[in-house]
């Protein structure tokens, strides 16, 4: 039983110091605060000028009303009065407050992607050049692997 505990106790310790779990666990703390500051940048900076720009509007006051269960609808003041009196609201505004910020975090996400892509990309060229060259063993320049005769010192290859 000792045994069987000490054998799990080091696979856990295997799984957990490899390097994908802590950069999986940094990646999740990293994405929590920049979820933080997107929902800062759409509810502070972005939808009050847009709301300005429309009318004046608040976008996180923007919500229908459902009937009562006599088919009555009842206005309220605000969407926080709403909910306190038990109306069930449609929060149309708070969706549009997230579709936003979800726009931003997709298009974040694509441009990191894409920058990574593109080292990426730059660091496999480079590979393959390496792979496609070679020394000329007479005037040490490089040539290409499939040459049979040095462009610069004439040698055979």
């Amino acid at each position: 039983m000792i045994k069987a505990i000490k054998r799990i106790a080091d696979e856990f310790k295997t799984f957990a110091i490899r390097g994908n779990v802590v950069d999986m666990a940094i990646g999740v703390v990293i994405g929590a605060a920049f979820g933080k500051i997107i929902d800062s940048l759409v509810k502070d900076i972005i939808m009050p000028p847009l709301g300005w720009l429309m009318g004046k509007v608040d976008f996180t006051n923007l919500y229908i009303t459902l009937p009562d269960y006599d088919g009555k609808i009842l206005k309220y003041p605000s969407l926080e009065v709403a909910q306190k009196s038990g109306a069930v609201t449609i929060n149309y505004g708070i969706f549009i407050n997230t579709l936003i910020g979800f726009i931003i975090v997709a298009f974040s996400v694509f441009l990191v992607v894409k920058m990574i892509n593109k080292v990426r990309a730059k660091s496999e060229s480079q590979k393959s050049n390496k792979i496609m060259t070679k020394t000329c063993p007479r005037c040490f320049s490089i040539i290409d692997i499939k040459a049979t005769k040095c462009p610069h010192c004439t040698a055979d290859i």
